[in-house]
């Protein structure tokens, strides 16, 4: 086996066991003996546990993130933005469970990018200038698209980490509910939004 094809193993193994134990459970004595190497090869390619814990960790980010940006960056109605990137956010889950699972679960502490959190805040940061640029030609205050940025994408990333667990109903299907959730909410906004008051006024609609 090639130095490069050792290292592709040697990644492939730990990511499995990462996911399914997390960082602290996984120690570099269950990757070589799974990996049939020993002990010195794992520190002589990664340096060691956290080496190859970021090197796994950069490589979905990089992956997840490159699916959204494309998702965003395509021309469209932003009812199809919303639905680009719910879709993209699933697919992901779907092709690469053991790597969502890894973004989601806990990181060591010294670890301050490249997590699900500060991935979740770049695409935030990308859909607020979508909403700003929608707001502005519907009158809107664009001042709050930050707000709502961070609303929306919350939203289908927590729905995607429910859908990881439970895979049902289908893709498609969660990702139309997020889109009428979603879309519904913006079509009907309210330009100066308020609380109701003390005395339970509700609208109806």
């Amino acid at each position: 086996m090639t130095a490069r094809d050792r290292r592709e193993q040697l990644v492939n193994v730990a990511r499995s066991l990462f996911a399914e134990k997390g960082f602290d459970g996984t120690s570099v004595e269950e990757i070589a003996l799974r990996a049939d190497v020993s002990k010195p090869v794992v520190y002589e390619h990664f340096g060691g546990k956290e080496g190859i814990y970021a090197v796994i960790v950069d490589r979905e980010v990089g992956d997840l993130t490159g699916a959204l940006t494309q998702a965003l960056a395509q021309r469209g109605h932003p009812k199809q933005h919303v639905e680009r990137a719910a879709m993209a956010l699933l697919t992901y889950i779907e092709d690469s469970p053991d790597g969502f699972r890894i973004l989601v679960r806990d990181s060591p502490v010294a670890q301050t990018t490249g997590t699900f959190s500060s991935l979740i805040g770049d695409v935030a940061t990308q859909v607020e200038g979508l909403l700003a640029g929608q707001f502005i030609k519907r009158g809107l205050d664009p001042a709050v698209a930050p707000i709502y940025s961070q609303m929306l994408v919350g939203m289908v990333a927590l729905t995607g980490q429910h859908w990881a667990e439970v895979r049902e109903p289908s893709k498609q299907e969660v990702a139309a509910h997020i889109v009428n959730l979603a879309w519904n909410g913006l079509s009907d906004f309210d330009q100066q939004p308020q609380l109701p008051s003390s005395q339970g006024e509700f609208d109806d609609r």
